[in-house]
């Protein structure tokens, strides 16, 4: 991973836009939808989009520390404009790191047709279900293990389903309770991240803890949510701790 993918909250904040032409008008229209104030090169900022490349302005503009997306060069860019998915509340970029514009726009149209217009409703729902979630799950851990479960495929608030913005209450009043402390294991077919089953990808997604044998790759614990704590260990573990676990080795 080269670049860090961030969100910018730049409501009312200045961003400076250089270039003329349907480049510049295309970037000026995504600027203002998130809120930006959008001023000229001689303005104070700490973002600048400069709409045609041009090599001198990105200089001048990086002798004074702002930070500068250089439309089709980048070479010259300290950050990209990702293809997105907009749900909002919820938001999906999808970046190339400026390898492919066309790339992104693809992945962004086949992510478009897969969610739920309604996607966003969901996350407000969750938002506004905050204390009574809190209440329901005290505990950090077994909150997040039942939010889990809640959003499983197939399960009640499935983000997948049109009615799942609807059905938080029913979620909640269900009170359903994640799956009891266990270990998964999980034999690889390869140290080829990209030959993960379904099964395998998702339990990653969801684990605690991996514990896994030495010559497992990081390109497959990278797979894992980041706060997945990571064990290397010879063998599987007799007391594996709370929530999910999972042991990982590669099949011989």
């Amino acid at each position: 991973m080269q670049s860090l993918p961030v969100f910018l909250r730049l409501h009312g904040r200045a961003v400076i836009l250089t270039g003329k032409g349907e480049a510049a008008e295309a970037k000026r229209r995504l600027l203002e939808r998130a809120g930006a104030h959008v001023v000229g090169e001689a303005e104070e900022a700490a973002l600048a989009i400069v709409s045609d490349g041009d090599e001198a302005a990105v200089a001048r503009l990086r002798a004074r520390g702002i930070l500068v997306n250089a439309t089709d060069r980048p070479d010259l860019c300290d950050f990209t404009l990702p293809a997105i998915v907009d749900r909002d509340p919820v938001l999906i970029a999808i970046g190339t790191g400026g390898a492919s514009a066309g790339l992104a726009k693809a992945l962004r149209q086949r992510i478009e047709a897969l969610l739920p217009a309604r996607l966003g409703t969901l996350a407000t729902a969750l938002h506004d279900a905050r204390g009574a979630i809190r209440a329901r799950w005290p505990d950090a851990a077994a909150r997040r293990r039942a939010i889990d479960a809640g959003l499983a495929a197939g399960c009640v608030i499935d983000p997948l389903s049109d009615k799942a913005a609807d059905a938080v209450p029913d979620w909640l009043a269900q009170g359903a309770d994640a799956q009891a402390d266990r270990l998964e294991r999980i034999r690889l077919l390869s140290a080829d991240p990209d030959d993960l089953t379904l099964r395998a990808a998702r339990l990653l997604g969801e684990a605690d803890r991996l514990y896994h044998m030495p010559d497992v790759p990081a390109a497959i614990l990278d797979r894992a949510r980041a706060d997945a704590v990571r064990i290397a260990a010879n063998r599987p573990p007799d007391q594996p701790g709370a929530g999910l676990s999972l042991w990982l080795e590669i099949a011989p």
